[in-house]
């Protein structure tokens, strides 16, 4: 099994097929979601998971019928229908299907979404500058994980990808770094490290918090601040937070090589580390 969805009460292994092009989600984008992780019977932060997609849902103008509690629930019900250790993506998610204009917020569906991937390893990802852009959050839902942000990031990706890059580093509508095209960005200089200052353009994200605390708590000075793009290319690390990776050292910024270095590993051990803390569930 590859994956599982939970829907209206069952479970199967069929991706079900839900929307059709009279529903509100399907032309007009009224649909969000939240990715976890599993791995190593570890499910870090989930129940942070499953409240912010409650809070996304409601950001994008529906009601959800089930709590976050429930959403935790049904996600360690789909995990332990896989083999104990299995490295899953858990993607709860929100869409209204009725509506014209605006979503008909009363009849708001949750859908669960559970499918194996595996965690990356310690090689790393290159990364370019992109020409494009995040939003402000007066021009976009920019505090919601909602699913109509993400072809913005998905253009960034293949312009990177055409390049020869994994991955893309953006900017916000000032001109300063903002995160790379699927997560937070980090750089180290001197033994110190530097986040861009959440300035409402990308989504502070859940690994992000708990990287910054855990840096914080281990003595290392952290600093949320504007950084530029000369910032990156006089950085000594340059390493990303998120759910998929969770911490993700880069290996080339454009034409510069880097190591992983002693910050990044840091950082990594810091979070799993926690993650084991959590127990195994």
């Amino acid at each position: 099994m590859d994956a599982l969805f939970w829907h209206e009460g069952h479970w199967t292994t069929e991706n079900p097929k839900l929307l059709g092009p009279a529903d509100h989600a399907f032309w007009m984008a009224s649909m969000v979601f939240d990715g976890a992780r599993a791995f190593r019977g570890l499910t870090p932060d989930l129940d942070l998971h499953c409240q912010r997609v409650v809070r996304s849902a409601e950001k994008m103008l529906m009601k959800p019928q089930i709590s976050w509690e429930a959403i935790q629930k049904l996600c360690l019900e789909a995990v332990a229908k896989f083999p104990a250790g299995t490295e899953l993506y858990i993607k709860p998610m929100f869409f209204c299907a009725d509506g014209f204009l605006l979503p008909d917020a009363d009849k708001t569906l949750f859908v669960l979404h559970v499918f194996k991937v595996p965690m990356p390893g310690e090689q790393g990802f290159s990364a370019c500058f992109s020409s494009f852009a995040r939003s402000w959050p007066n021009m976009a839902p920019t505090d919601a994980k909602a699913s109509c942000l993400y072809p913005n990031g998905q253009r960034a990706i293949r312009e990177a990808a055409e390049k020869g890059f994994d991955n893309a580093i953006m900017l916000d509508g000032a001109g300063n770094i903002a995160e790379f095209a699927t997560s937070n960005l980090w750089i180290a200089k001197n033994g110190v490290v530097s986040t861009p200052v959440d300035n409402g353009t990308f989504l502070n994200g859940i690994t992000r918090r708990r990287v910054l605390a855990l840096l914080k708590a281990d003595g290392v000075e952290v600093q949320e601040r504007s950084l530029t793009r000369a910032d990156i290319e006089d950085a000594d690390e340059v390493f990303s937070s998120g759910n998929y990776g969770k911490v993700v050292h880069v290996n080339r910024v454009e034409d510069r090589a880097l190591e992983y270095g002693p910050i990044a590993r840091r950082a990594h051990k810091l979070y799993m580390d926690y993650a084991e803390s959590t127990g195994r569930k």
